[in-house]
Formats: structure tokens, sequence, C-alpha cells
């Protein structure tokens, strides 16, 4: 076995500038359990494999949504629309809105799981958590795909790209 590599680790900073050459899709992952519904801007949820369909989300451990999604054992990934980047911001932390507050009545539902779905999302994925897998700081959430709505897909996506919300 190759001995690891001594050299020293890239700061928090740098590593958000350098992924952010990346465009990623803007998703908020949500899920409810008895207190209400929970849930996080992410900007690291894709596919793992198709068969079985199952989808990762990467979720920082001090994120307060983390044990709403372990509790409920589902999620959904809910990628926004253009016109949502109010709703990114407000799920980014960023506002007054805290905890289920961000989740107006009339914009939210339900498909097979439970988990809040955002109507009029591009693509909402609706996941039962099959595992999660810790790595440092960082929760790896496994989820089989379950259900999904593809009602907003006619619209534009929001991307994250070099730091910014746009299309």
């Amino acid at each position: 076995m190759a001995e690891p590599d001594m050299r020293p680790a890239i700061d928090i900073g740098t590593f958000w500038k350098a992924i952010g050459v990346r465009a990623v899709g803007a998703a908020v992952v949500a899920a409810r359990n008895e207190a209400g519904p929970a849930g996080l801007l992410a900007l690291s949820a894709t596919h793992l494999c198709a068969s079985p369909p199952i989808l990762m989300v990467s979720i920082g451990r001090k994120t307060s949504a983390l044990s709403t999604i372990l509790d409920s054992r589902h999620y959904s990934i809910n990628y926004l629309a253009e016109d949502d980047a109010e709703l990114a911001e407000t799920f980014g932390g960023k506002g007054p809105l805290k905890g289920s507050e961000r989740f107006s009545q009339d914009r939210w539902t339900t498909l097979s799981t439970g988990a809040p779905i955002l109507k009029g999302a591009i693509g909402a994925l609706d996941c039962e958590l099959e595992e999660t897998i810790e790595r440092h700081d960082t929760i790896i959430a496994l989820g089989r795909l379950i259900d999904f709505s593809t009602e907003g897909l006619i619209g534009k996506p929001l991307i994250s790209f070099a730091g910014r919300m746009g299309v």
C-alpha cells in the first residue's frame, strides 16, 4: 500500500474557489419528521448508480437538517428554477427565516416518502435513506429513488457557478 500524500491540505476558502468552476444545479434537500420539515441548500447532490437507482447528498455534520433526515429515513432533492434564487439564499442560511419557517404551506407538497417536495421545481427526487457514510465533517446520505416529479421541467434551472446563483 502506498504511503499517504503528506502535502499540506488546501484551506476551505481555496477549496470552494477550486470547485466553484463547476456549474451545478442549485437544489434544496428536505425531510420531515414529527417536529416538522427541515432543509438545506445542497450543491453536492447527484446520482451514484442507476441500478438500483441511488442518489447521494453530501451534508455537513453541523447542518441542522441532518438530524431530520436521519430520523425520518427519507429526503427529497428539489432542483430549483431560475426564479427561486431567493429560496436558495433562504435555505443557504441567509435571511431571517430558519427551520420550518422556510416551508410556506402553498409551495410544498409530498410524494411517496412524505419528504417535502417543492411545487414547480425543475425536478424533484423523492428518496428513501438507505445508508450513510461518514467522512471527516461530512455525512454522505445514500438514498434509493422512490418517486419523482418533473412538474417544472419546462423552466430554466437555477445554477450555482463561481459562488454566484444564475441561469
